[in-house]
């Protein structure tokens, strides 16, 4: 496999496009399910529809996932942060507004672009970097502030989209600095999914959960857009890209899953949209291209 990555082009951009617009609507799609199911369970159900989906995939398409390559721990270390990244994300929809999470949880690209400098010399931030991560910092202190001042207290659900975000961002280090960086999309996503799939269902009755309440046409329809179309289409275009493209460069585009989170909130779930939320929003998106916009 050729491991040089490229700058993205019309095709790449597109597809990041699309890939923003479908993670933007995921979090509407979770508190659509929520009623029949419960947020634990419907993280780790969504990943075990994905991971046979993608074990369909590979097999059909003749792709090894089980050979022995070195990246089983980096494998493992990456699948426990991607369930923690959904614990929090879909407990976390049970105290805050599906707009409201889009926003914490796209931190992630500025917290990756620490992370990675961290690790990778290379990477380093430059003074324009450093003010875009002031700039969304910025914008998430204003966005938090509010979440005190509602009428409904957000600030917990808030608190662990920041996680979420922190658990995202340390799993996209962890691909981009093992040996998981030259591994095939498809099984560095089956690590992934494979992961969290068991241990979300395992922690679901632990935690208390009911199981599954009720399986109606919304329940249902929402779990298989998570499952299929975000859990396994989607993240398999997100890691294909990342083998081919340079993910600093794929990064400047993840800005706009927010404000379409945000827009999709408000149209399905009639969420409100302040004007304090939409210039929080807006920062947090500039703060993000800042930080990962290409160098001249």
């Amino acid at each position: 496999m050729n491991h040089e990555r490229r700058v993205p082009d019309a095709m790449a951009v597109s597809v990041m496009v699309l890939l923003c617009l479908t993670w933007g609507m995921g979090h509407v799609s979770i508190k659509l399910a929520s009623h029949g199911i419960p947020a634990v369970l419907q993280a780790g159900i969504r990943s075990l529809i994905a991971t046979a989906c993608l074990m369909l995939w590979a097999r059909m398409r003749g792709i090894p996932l089980f050979n022995a390559d070195g990246t089983l721990g980096a494998g493992i270390a990456a699948g426990a942060l991607f369930a923690a990244e959904f614990l929090f994300l879909f407990i976390g929809l049970g105290y805050t507004s599906a707009s409201r999470m889009s926003v914490f949880l796209y931190l992630a690209p500025c917290l990756t672009a620490a992370g990675l400098a961290w690790f990778i010399p290379g990477e380093r931030l430059n003074p324009l970097q450093s003010l875009g991560m002031v700039l969304a910092f910025f914008g998430i202190v204003v966005a938090f502030g509010e979440g005190f001042s509602a009428a409904e207290s957000t600030w917990a659900g808030d608190l662990m989209g920041i996680v979420g975000a922190f658990c995202w961002a340390a799993t996209t280090v962890v691909v981009r600095t093992t040996r998981l960086s030259n591994a095939r999309a498809e099984k560095t996503l089956y690590y992934q999914l494979a992961v969290s799939g068991v241990m979300l269902t395992v922690l679901s009755p632990l935690m208390g959960e009911r199981g599954i309440v009720v399986l109606d046409a919304i329940t249902v329809g929402s779990l298989l857009y998570q499952a299929v179309i975000i859990s396994f289409a989607s993240y398999l275009a997100w890691f294909w890209l990342m083998t081919r493209y340079l993910a600093s460069r794929l990064s400047v585009f993840t800005f706009l899953s927010p404000l379409f989170g945000v827009l999709s909130g408000a149209l399905v779930l009639d969420e409100p949209v302040t004007s304090l939320f939409i210039a929080s929003a807006l920062l947090v998106g500039a703060g993000l291209y800042l930080v990962n916009r290409p160098s001249s």
